[in-house]
């Protein structure tokens, strides 16, 4: 059985990344999203619970057992320690979910594995199981704009979130392949992703 190519997919928050992996799938590809997966294990019911209850305290568990995300977020934000206790908890059971999907996409023949990662180049753990990296790019006027518009938060909590993750330049320097997605329409960016998936044999 031939080996898929693993691509790591990733961008800032509002680049449009999940929307170019979720093309790439259109395409043919079998699309990871870590992101999902994360949710996954801090709902209700989830894997981490537990361990995230038992290191925080049950008040950051929400009234449906899921992970009450607003106060994590306040907590993480303003806490490191507390940033890398919750990683701690996390990372090995996204991992191991993530390594699951990757052989459940292998074994069905897939050519392409596109793992859809938000913060690629913050984790030094991914570069190791990847081929390539493709990095989705905008202005971060058009982040600003994008994120405003579909939830509703300010530009100030908008810039903090940019500001925890990795810059421009860092996702860039990382990246085998960068997609500019300013002023493109959907149209557009289908085109792009289609170039790409052809690359690889899709």
């Amino acid at each position: 059985m031939q080996r898929p190519v693993r691509l790591g997919v990733t961008g800032g928050i509002g680049s449009g990344k999940s929307t170019f992996a979720a093309m790439l799938g259109d395409c043919g590809a079998a699309v990871i999203d870590a992101d999902a997966i994360a949710r996954s294990v801090t709902d209700s019911g989830g894997t981490a619970i537990g361990a995230i209850r038992s290191a925080f305290g049950a008040e950051y568990i929400d009234d449906k057992g899921a992970l009450d995300r607003a106060r994590m977020r306040a907590l993480v934000f303003a806490d490191a320690q507390a940033k890398e206790r919750l990683e701690t908890i996390v990372h090995p059971l996204v991992g191991s979910a993530v390594a699951q999907a990757a052989e459940h996409a292998m074994q069905a023949g897939k050519r392409l594995i596109v793992f859809d990662i938000p913060l690629l180049t913050e984790s030094p753990r991914w570069a190791r199981q990847l081929d390539a990296v493709l990095v989705v790019d905008c202005s971060e006027s058009t982040q600003v704009m994008r994120v405003q518009a579909r939830s509703g938060l300010t530009e100030d909590a908008v810039r903090a979130i940019m500001a925890a993750q990795s810059s421009r330049s860092t996702r860039r320097a990382a990246a085998d392949f960068v997609v500019y997605n300013d002023g493109l329409s959907l149209s557009d960016l289908q085109t792009i992703a289609r170039r790409i998936a052809s690359m690889f044999g899709l």
